[in-house]
């Protein structure tokens, strides 16, 4: 029967070091240790497993397709971070001496680092519009407030059409829970009227207000994007009327329109243009393992506090390992009216 890793030793690698501690454990109790006798082969070059394998003990030896030969060794810096962590893998990876290893499903941990740095995100960017007046005023105003912000100038006239076709009147009394902390995204919601009050749940129990939102404002989208969990809880103050769009129209109708994919010689191009810039949103200890040549480093939960900084006039071209935690960012920036694009594949799928 396989073991559970020991938690100090999955702390040591990187990125699970970063997660929270409901993620970290969520990780923890998905990933096993692997005993490798010396000869056999961890993997092999051409394959795409969609893991990432690290080296808890022993030595294990990368053959390039190249012929290019290293030793990873246990303990050392390299064995902090996946082993030839390409996919289709580039290196053929033998146990130099009796090993064992754990094997992380790339996409289980690269969703829990989105939404890990994800989180605040939705709540840190909202701002309260209180109407002086008092009134709720006109039944379309929101409907204008939505289609005079910024990520809507990118959307096909069509798309937004459709978005206001399929969406669904939902009346909601003061004191309905609409979303709820932990849960799974389903629906992106848009307030037409009323008032609700952004919460999340404290480690003493405590129920935290974060914030409170009225007529136009926009919520859910979050977990939308990242295909994790709710990270706060959104609870009416008043009674009102929401408009919500389901998941998969979102998807189609939201955020499809608003990325744009490159491959890696399409940026390598626009980048040698002078109007391409990379961006890395991984985190800083993945960003100094391996990088692109000039790329800066901007985690995605740090993206919204350096946004206002990123020049307007430049094309960002964001990556990650996969492209989940790009796709993020590259919305978010989207959301401020910037250019910004995503690398196919990330860097695992684009090597």
């Amino acid at each position: 029967m396989a073991n559970l890793i020991e938690k100090a030793k999955l702390r040591a690698f990187v990125p699970p070091s970063a997660l929270n501690n409901e993620n970290f454990e969520e990780l923890a109790s998905k990933t096993y240790i692997e005993d490798v006798p010396a000869g056999t082969a961890v993997f092999k070059s051409g394959d795409t497993d969609k893991k990432a394998v690290y080296l808890v003990e022993g030595e294990v030896e990368l053959k390039a397709d190249t012929g290019a030969v290293s030793v990873v060794k246990s303990g050392t810096e390299q064995s902090k971070h996946p082993l030839g962590n390409v996919q289709p893998r580039k290196h053929t990876g033998i146990a130099k001496v009796p090993s064992k290893v754990t094997r992380i499903d790339s996409d289980l941990l690269d969703i829990l680092l989105t939404w890990d740095q994800l989180s605040g995100i939705e709540v840190d960017e909202i701002a309260v519009e209180e109407n002086p007046s008092g009134e709720d005023g006109d039944a379309g105003d929101w409907m204008t407030r939505i289609l005079q912000s910024k990520a809507f100038l990118q959307i096909p006239p069509a798309n937004i059409q459709a978005m206001f076709m399929r969406m669904q009147e939902v009346p909601v009394s003061a004191g309905d829970t609409i979303i709820k902390q932990g849960d799974d995204g389903d629906y992106y919601y848009i307030i037409k009227n009323g008032k609700c009050k952004v919460t999340r749940a404290s480690k003493t129990a405590t129920e935290l207000t974060l914030a409170t939102l009225g007529d136009g404002d926009a919520f859910g989208e979050e977990a939308l994007l990242s295909e994790a969990k709710r990270n706060a809880n959104i609870i009416m103050v008043t009674d009102g009327v929401l408009m919500r769009l389901s998941k998969e129209d979102f998807n189609a109708l939201l955020k499809e329109p608003m990325l744009n994919w490159v491959t890696r010689d399409e940026a390598d191009k626009m980048v040698a243009g002078g109007n391409g810039v990379w961006i890395d949103v991984r985190l800083d200890s993945e960003f100094k393992n391996n990088a692109i040549p000039g790329a800066i480093n901007v985690p995605l939960y740090m993206l919204r506090m350096k946004a206002d900084k990123l020049d307007q006039s430049k094309t960002y071209i964001l990556y990650c390992d996969t492209g989940r935690r790009s796709s993020a960012a590259a919305f978010l920036l989207s959301e401020r009216g910037m250019q910004a694009c995503c690398l196919k594949g990330g860097l695992t799928g684009s090597a």
